[in-house]
């Protein structure tokens, strides 16, 4: 092996140990993440998807604290959807949110209360860590600025 392709392999291997892997924990249990943070991302969601794994979700990140409303179009599997304020502490639950396939969807709001984290569970979830409004969200990892 050449000397600089040794040298290439050595010094990669150990930055991927370091790689930071996006997670939120609630409640002492660690979620892989994925991060929405534009319009797009934040539209398209889970939508299409069958399964997600039961240690994983995703976080939308907004700008600002906002009332804020989510629904199920084209999202196939039920979702627990919770509401964090800047502070990252729950304001407000919709559980259990059923798949939507066809209009008119049902609409899941913050219930008029100002979110900017909203985290998408699986179904049963939330019920099953016993989460209660004024929990707090720990994020790792850096997301992309909210736009």
């Amino acid at each position: 092996m050449k000397t600089w392709m040794l040298a290439a392999v050595l010094f990669a291997t150990p930055w991927a140990t370091f790689a930071q892997t996006a997670s939120v924990t609630l409640h002492g249990k660690t979620f892989s993440t994925e991060f929405a943070t534009t319009d797009a991302q934040r539209e398209h969601g889970l939508m299409a998807r069958d399964h997600m794994d039961a240690d994983h979700s995703m976080l939308f990140i907004f700008a600002d604290d906002a009332p804020r409303a989510f629904w199920m179009k084209n999202t196939l599997i039920p979702l627990d959807i919770l509401y964090f304020d800047s502070a990252r502490k729950l304001v407000a639950m919709q559980l259990n949110a059923q798949p939507c396939k066809s209009d008119p969807c049902a609409i899941y709001p913050s219930g008029n209360l100002p979110a900017r984290y909203v985290l998408e569970l699986n179904a049963g979830t939330a019920a099953r860590l016993q989460l209660k409004q004024g929990d707090e969200l720990t994020i790792t990892g850096t997301p992309a600025a909210p736009q």
